[in-house]
């Protein structure tokens, strides 16, 4: 590197994806020269004096002043993010569930209004259902595949359309360019949380979203070994409409300063207010690992998703299989839409009914040998758990088919293991899984209204499920 690579143009917005997950946000540290992101584990920094630290307090002069804003290791964690989702600045957070409530809690407050797919992490239903009620914020739920109830549910104190692009656990596809337009003609900006998709298979705002969402838990870092969220602020939404006066209105608590006037506002905001005063700080180690995991992130994909189409596959044809949903399958009735918004896959995440209802569900849970048991998806490894009597189990059975989640549905992770161990080990799950009920027997049945049927017609079923649920 040269003294004047600091005045040379960023490249950074002419590179592919692959050389963005690598490089993206980071130069070689001046001083030591290290190649190797360094994890910057303090909780200060020092100032040259007391007119430099009045003038970062100020907002001057960029740099770090303490931890809970910022700090190196992340700084390059959401330079990076933001790069691959194709945004203008992102926020690093404590966990997805803090990335997806700071997402909240920076548009609406006490009698504000939000409308949200039902389709969601069961920590979010609980968030939108519960919590934010508690805060004074109402949240409708909408069928997300139908633009009328989105535009039907919209108040004068709506602040935000959110949805999931790739759902957990139902594994719908989201139409993000129709709901865009909804929520744009309303003057309301679309959060949507892509953590499963991820940006290597979904770039939430080329097609329309405002405001993009991740547990960098998941497939960000990708191995299980560090709890992060991150909000990307796609610097798309014009804050100045009239119906977000936290960004237009001088903010008291920090010099009088107008959010609405600085580069990328939604973030800027986020960070100033609510993580000084909430505090959700991730860590610079976990910073580090994630940053790890986003360097491989296009080749594991790539590997997640050819796994989940050959299980996908294989539990469509299986008879001891009700339903599969998985966007990549013909049967699917999000598949056309998948193939337009999500060329490259649907991830790795897919969710089955088991023949026999909930019992079956836990034994075949429990059966299994290579999947790990675990509340987690987005790992190497190969996961599995039941939803409806673990991650939405608070909730109540018309709230749980609300969220895709029936009794007998077991959710896959699909790792990048080899394939036939993976479908090696679903085998002992099945063999389980009889012994709750004549599955044979079953079979007669369920050829004639699943995975045998002709996609058209699955597709129809899944439709109607859908007007039902």
């Amino acid at each position: 590197m040269t003294d004047d690579a600091d005045t040379q143009p960023d490249p950074t917005a002419h590179w592919s994806f692959e050389t963005k997950q690598v490089h993206a946000g980071q130069r070689p540290d001046a001083t030591t020269h290290a190649r190797a992101l360094p994890i910057y584990q303090t909780t200060s920094y020092t100032f040259d004096d007391t007119a430099h630290a009045a003038a970062l307090f100020g907002l001057e002069v960029p740099g770090n002043i303490y931890t809970r804003i910022g700090n190196p290791t992340t700084d390059v964690v959401e330079q990076r993010i933001a790069a691959l989702e194709g945004g203008v600045a992102a926020l690093f957070l404590a966990s997805g569930q803090a990335a997806g409530t700071f997402a909240i809690l920076n548009l609406a407050g006490t009698g504000d209004h939000i409308v949200s797919s039902p389709r969601l992490f069961g920590s979010t239903y609980n968030l939108f259902h519960y919590t934010l009620a508690r805060l004074g914020i109402s949240v409708t739920f909408v069928d997300p595949d139908d633009p009328e109830s989105w535009q039907a549910a919209i108040r004068p104190n709506t602040k935000a359309l959110f949805a999931e692009t790739i759902s957990n656990p139902k594994s719908d596809v989201l139409d993000t360019p129709r709901v865009a337009a909804v929520a744009h003609e309303n003057g309301v900006p679309l959060v949507v949380d892509n953590t499963i998709a991820t940006p290597y298979l979904i770039q939430p705002i080329t097609q329309g979203a405002d405001i993009v969402v991740h547990s960098a838990t998941k497939y960000l870092g990708g191995h299980g070994t560090a709890i992060a969220g991150v909000i990307v602020d796609g610097g798309t939404f014009d804050w100045t409409q009239g119906r977000f006066p936290g960004f237009t209105a001088p903010d008291p608590s920090y010099h009088g300063i107008v959010y609405a006037d600085m580069p990328a506002p939604f973030v800027t905001k986020a960070r100033l207010q609510l993580l000084r005063d909430m505090g959700s700080a991730a860590s610079p180690f976990n910073a580090f690992l994630v940053a790890q995991g986003l360097e491989t992130l296009s080749l594991r994909i790539e590997r997640h998703v050819a796994n989940a189409q050959r299980v996908a596959e294989y539990l469509a044809g299986h008879d001891g299989v009700l339903s599969v949903n998985y966007a990549g399958l013909p049967s699917s009735p999000w598949h056309e839409r998948a193939k337009r918004l999500a060329p490259k896959g649907t991830g790795a995440v897919l969710a089955f009914e088991l023949a026999g209802g909930i019992e079956a569900g836990k034994a075949f849970v429990n059966a299994l040998r290579l999947h790990s048991h675990v509340a987690n998806i987005g790992d190497v490894r190969s996961l599995v758990i039941h939803p409806a009597s673990t991650t939405h189990g608070q909730l109540s059975p018309e709230e749980q088919l609300s969220c895709g989640v029936s009794p007998g549905l077991v959710r896959l992770s699909v790792g990048i293991e080899g394939i036939d161990d993976i479908l090696a080990d679903l085998e002992l799950g099945f063999a389980a899984s009889r012994k709750c009920g004549d599955v044979t027997m079953a079979g007669a049945v369920i050829g004639a209204t699943t995975a045998h049927r002709p996609p058209e017609a699955q597709a129809s079923d899944g439709l109607r499920a859908e007007a039902i649920t």
